[in-house]
């Protein structure tokens, strides 16, 4: 098995978890707010076959895994009955923002687990660089030891999360950064910009990279850089 599709099958089963959580965490949100549908349709699960989407699931982290970009993407919508929640605005603001704060929550985790092993584990600092210089495309990063699946599957939950975070907060429809700003546009613009939403494929594809980019990348250095530092 060559070392770039060991890379993504990494990356593709962190991948499955990050959706996981992101969908989970807007069901059971939504539970908290007085909305349980989500709740009765099993949403609220870890279970990746209740969440998975074909096109955003799988079509768009193919695309992304064959030109080398960041793993990016989105699950099955969570359903939300809106009469259902105690106060409108304020709940769906909470719901939406769960997703991608659980991503940044997991992000977090894995950077903690990573400085604890660079720390607690022999020769923990070198491990970590080499799993990092593999992970970001090093060709002479050593791959050899028994604990590298485990630093690796951190490292990969580190990336994929902070991507799918950062993602989803791009305000393009269906993403999640679109339904929250919704909340705070004026009323004659609504009209205007869910118009603008029917070509939301369209400009993801010709916008998502250059938005992954100015917003991704800036915020993995910081998390790189506490990583080295600390």
């Amino acid at each position: 098995m060559s070392p770039e599709f060991t890379l993504i099958l990494f990356e593709f089963a962190t991948l499955v978890f990050a959706f996981s959580i992101h969908e989970a965490s807007h069901a059971w949100m939504a539970s908290r707010c007085g909305d349980q549908t989500a709740r009765m349709l099993g949403r609220v699960t870890l279970n990746p076959i209740k969440h998975l989407d074909p096109l955003g699931s799988v079509i768009l982290p193919v695309i992304a895994a064959i030109y080398h970009l960041p793993l990016i993407g989105w699950a099955k919508p969570t359903p939300i009955t809106p009469r259902n929640l105690h106060n409108y605005k304020r709940d769906d603001i909470l719901i939406t923002i769960a997703g991608p704060l659980s991503n940044l929550a997991v992000a977090i985790v894995c950077l903690i687990a990573l400085i604890v092993v660079k720390h607690t584990v022999p020769n923990g600092s070198e491990a970590i660089s080499n799993v990092s210089g593999f992970a970001l495309g090093n060709p002479d990063a050593v791959t050899t030891g028994r604990a590298f699946p485990l630093f690796l599957i951190l490292f990969c939950g580190l990336l994929v999360n902070l991507s799918l975070a950062v993602f989803n907060v791009i305000p393009i429809p269906p993403l999640d950064g679109s339904r929250i700003l919704r909340h705070f546009l004026p009323y004659n613009w609504l009209n205007m910009y869910d118009t603008v939403g029917r070509y939301s494929l369209l400009l993801l594809m010709l916008l998502g990279g250059r938005l992954m980019a100015v917003l991704y990348y800036p915020t993995l250095i910081v998390f790189l850089r506490a990583l080295q530092n600390f």
